[in-house]
């Protein structure tokens, strides 16, 4: 089961199981054997090699964005008045939409998220996240935002150095009732389903869960600063596999800067309730920087994020890298 927030996000903590001595495989948040790690540097570990990557990925995008947008628009002569720059306005808006979990903008989200040192072997865990979020407007004063995510993993195995599975995680779908138009606090809320639709069970729990999901935001001038929480149980499944009780609470804080740029932290705090005690707590800390750009006509938003994970649980990885493009269509739903 993998919970994830979406904007400019949802570090992905990864929830896939983990060899126990017979080979068998057990939940790694579930491991009674396991004890609590805490990560005394979370710096130190990151290579140059994979920071290198991720800015010049950033780099290049924004660059190739940024060449492919039209000419500006001729200036107004002394003789005629400066049109209203309606322009400038709705770029403004679209920065204020991509970051509010809950706005009438339509996404097409890519979000990889690569776990290092995973495992006795410290191997390179990663899971491509394809996360489709289209708002309804129900009536002009409420809409329902729905969010689905496909996990498209590469779980390595655990107990050696090579070979690993390869498919299809458990599918999240999400949606939160909000009321619309602009005002000071933002909120939603709305029901959480975990469905297992994972192709192998190293990739999936095998149980259908559902729970409650509720978010606050506001956004004072260049600032957004929100909460998210939810917490899932499984109701039905295979009878072979443990059963879940998970809660997520996703922090998100951003600053707008110009032309588009920005800098986020949006860590995932997981408990897993039924986990020994050492193995419950998931804390990342990090953040990162990002840019809302076009691409042609076509506006798009590009992040890059670090964490570290303060505290987790044993077997699983100290510190990942998550990499975003989003499409973002901002004309939304009709009224």
């Amino acid at each position: 089961m993998t919970l994830r927030f979406w904007p400019p996000a949802c570090g992905s903590p990864i929830l896939f199981d983990k060899v126990s001595d017979d080979s068998e495989f057990v939940s790694c948040f579930a491991d009674d054997q396991g004890a609590e790690t805490v990560s005394s540097s979370l710096s130190p570990r990151i290579t140059l090699r994979s920071l290198a990557l991720a800015a010049a990925i950033l780099f290049s995008l924004s660059l190739c964005a940024q060449n492919s947008q039209p000419s500006a628009a001729p200036q107004p002569t002394a003789s005629q008045p400066a049109p209203v720059d309606a322009a400038a306005a709705a770029e403004a808006k679209l920065e204020k939409d991509v970051q509010n979990p809950v706005s009438e903008l339509i996404t097409l989200p890519l979000q990889n998220n690569t776990n290092f040192e995973y495992g006795p072997y410290d191997r390179t865990q990663n899971v491509l996240d394809i996360q489709p979020v289209i708002p309804i407007n129900l009536n002009e004063h409420w809409m329902l935002k729905s969010r689905t995510i496909l996990p498209v993993s590469w779980q390595p195995y655990a107990n050696q150095n090579s070979g690993g599975e390869f498919g299809l995680g458990d599918t999240t779908q999400t949606f939160f009732l909000a009321p619309r138009g602009d005002r000071k606090l933002i909120w939603g809320i709305g029901p959480a389903f975990v469905i297992p639709t994972a192709t192998s069970t190293v990739l999936g729990q095998g149980k259908f869960s559902v729970g409650p999901s509720v978010l606050a935001l506001s956004q004072p001038g260049h600032w957004t600063i929100g909460a998210l929480v939810n917490n899932v149980w499984s109701v039905a499944g295979s009878g072979s596999r443990p059963p879940v009780n998970l809660m997520q609470l996703q922090a998100f804080v951003t600053y707008q800067m110009k032309k588009g740029w920005y800098v986020a932290t949006s860590p995932i705090i997981e408990a897993n309730w039924r986990a020994a005690s050492g193995n419950v707590w998931l804390v990342p800390v990090g953040g990162g920087i990002g840019r809302i750009t076009k691409m042609g006509s076509q506006p798009i938003n590009v992040t890059a994020q670090f964490y570290g994970n303060a505290r987790y649980p044993a077997g699983s990885s100290p510190w990942s890298m998550r990499l975003q493009f989003d499409l973002l269509f901002p004309e939304g739903p009709k009224k």
